[in-house]
């Protein structure tokens, strides 16, 4: 039998706490049906006995506190909620537990956000993680030695996972699930919940709105003019001289500050608006691209799916509004 212990931050997302408890012991409960013996135990582990969530809305009362808490096979680490760094300051005294469960053996998963509280014990140095797509700016300036696999909806190293955004949570559970049950489970669960298990990209739901945390006035400059003229002819060496530069200073400095190459932050500017396009209105798929700046239709799908995980024509159909 796996003990998993769901860690019970100050703070936490009560749904990160409620969506593991349930899956895993309805996990159990078809595995009973199966006339297969339980396969989880699982328990709300916290500091307190009584632990204030989502910013005191809601108590919780835990099975355990740290001090008394034994040798779990999974801990599991929640959503937080509000003021991050406050979050993680609240919960300094988890971090060495979480560490020390690792150490012991332990497997350790992040939902969403918890990432945060993930990465500040320092576990997640030199390795990759997912976390909510809208979060990556800021988890970058804290983290800069933990890599973000951009779009993914969870990433499994050394026995650390770690979730996407909002609902990711569940196809990272039920990849949990599977791996300590079997296939026929899963699905039975994915059926249960409604989840598709197999989801492994959050990529189109990204919005991108550029990366403007930064000192640098002259990139700064050039990513309004291209968010204000993303349909023009527009090259490299045009922006350089635009500010002054030479193409290669012009171009270190704004991937220095934007995280981006030139193009690939033209290239999502373009992707963003033909996807605003796509969801609100009914043109075809070539008058967008030429509302975006593209004539090219290969480059234009090429471009759109490498970013979005979908095709232009399957975007439109996930997404369009339907209008009467």
């Amino acid at each position: 039998m796996k003990t998993i212990f769901i860690l019970v931050p100050q703070s936490a997302v009560p749904s990160g706490l409620t969506a593991p408890r349930y899956l895993f012991t309805t996990a159990n409960s078809f595995l009973s049906q199966a006339g297969k013996p339980p396969e989880f135990e699982v328990k709300l582990v916290g500091e307190y006995e009584q632990v204030c969530v989502q910013n005191d809305f809601f108590y919780v009362t835990t099975d355990y506190q740290l001090d008394h808490s034994g040798h779990p096979d999974l801990v599991i680490i929640p959503p937080l909620f509000g003021n991050l760094q406050n979050s993680i300051d609240l919960n300094k005294n988890l971090q060495s537990w979480i560490r020390t469960q690792y150490e012991n053996g332990a497997e350790i998963a992040s939902l969403c956000i918890g990432a945060f509280l993930l990465a500040s014990t320092g576990l997640l140095d030199g390795k990759s993680c997912s976390t909510h797509w809208a979060f990556y700016d800021q988890f970058n300036e804290w983290f800069p030695e933990v890599e973000i696999k951009d779009g993914a909806v969870i990433t499994d190293e050394y026995g650390i996972y770690t979730s996407g955004g909002a609902n990711s949570l569940w196809n990272l559970l039920l990849y949990i699930l599977e791996k300590y049950t079997d296939r026929e489970t899963a699905v039975k669960a994915s059926k249960y919940f409604a989840i598709d298990i197999d989801r492994d990209n959050q990529s189109y739901f990204m919005m991108f709105s550029g990366q403007k945390n930064h000192p640098d006035d002259e990139v700064r400059k050039t990513q309004n003019y291209l968010e204000n003229h993303f349909q023009d002819k527009i090259t490299v060496d045009d922006l350089a001289d635009m500010v002054g530069m030479s193409r290669r200073s012009f171009e270190r400095r704004f991937k220095h500050a934007t995280g981006n190459t030139v193009i690939r932050y033209l290239q999502r500017i373009k992707v963003e608006a033909a996807k605003r396009s796509f969801e609100s209105s009914r043109k075809n798929i070539s008058e967008v691209m030429y509302d975006v700046g593209y004539n090219d239709t290969k480059a234009f799908r090429s471009v759109f799916k490498k970013i979005t995980g979908l095709s232009p024509i399957e975007y439109r159909n996930k997404f369009y509004k339907m209008t009467s």
